[in-house]
């Protein structure tokens, strides 16, 4: 694991939900500066909606959430910004927006009212499309790419953003085999080369436990958290997403028919 222990959130006693109704509740959990982690749970748990509250872009029913040990009620939008990127599920509706440009908006939280940007802020734009293999779609319109290619680039965003942490939700859904592994190894490699805290949500429980460093699992309104070989052994995951024919196998870190 390539944590250096440095908490950049905290979540305590978070209960989050809608109209009054938890979806998850009594959430303790922290993200350090050089891990990552999977958020796995199935359809519905509620593993969007606690992303978005760690975010600040949903109120919480209770409990605190602490950014870098300041609390993130007390940080205005641009400070959240500038210490958190959220990569949401879905098509960015930008109109006729080239890929560039919407790349570059990830910058925005550092230019000012103006928002020109120096040299320093194109290569951090240059940098997060080479990342993710997006350079070749520069100036392509964003309205023409398939789902995947807008996927890597809203990751390319984030990257440009330059944030402490990096939530995504779903960031692989649209993505090949190939893409997809080399999606997650590139926010592996993000947090532990860069010191960033990176937390993911994803289906892909197998390259998750081959390749994060710890598992936030949400299961009937609680969130387990353990390194990927508790999650392997602890039968939590057997009993997440139990189903009459399937057996998960710790060894190969998925599920097979029985």
């Amino acid at each position: 694991m390539g944590t250096s222990h440095m908490s950049l959130l905290r979540a305590t006693g978070l209960a989050v939900g809608f109209g009054g109704q938890p979806l998850i509740e009594g959430v303790d959990l922290h993200l350090n500066a050089g891990e990552c982690v999977a958020l796995i749970g199935l359809n519905g748990a509620g593993k969007s909606t606690l992303l978005n509250s760690l975010a600040g872009l949903h109120d919480p029913m209770a409990g605190r959430v602490e950014v870098e040990g300041r609390p993130l009620t007390e940080l205005s939008a641009n400070e959240r910004a500038k210490r958190i990127a959220m990569v949401l599920t879905g098509r960015p509706q930008v109109g006729l927006l080239d890929v560039r440009t919407l790349v570059a908006l990830g910058r925005q939280p550092w230019t000012g009212h103006f928002g020109r940007l120096a040299a320093k802020d194109l290569d951090r734009v240059q940098n997060a499309m080479i990342a993710t293999d997006t350079l070749p779609l520069a100036d392509r319109a964003v309205s023409q790419l398939s789902d995947g290619e807008a996927q890597r680039v809203l990751i390319a965003r984030a990257l440009a953003q330059d944030t402490a942490m990096l939530l995504l939700d779903e960031p692989m859904a649209f993505l090949d085999l190939v893409n997809r592994v080399r999606i997650l190894r590139l926010l592996r490699d993000l947090a532990h080369e860069q010191h960033k805290g990176v937390l993911l949500s994803t289906h892909d429980l197998g390259s998750a436990l081959e390749l994060c460093d710890r598992i936030f699992l949400v299961h009937d309104r609680q969130l387990w958290s353990g390194t990927t070989d508790e999650a392997r052994t602890s039968g939590f995951l057997q009993r997440a997403f139990a189903v009459e024919g399937l057996q998960f196998d710790a060894g190969t870190g998925s599920f097979r028919s029985v």
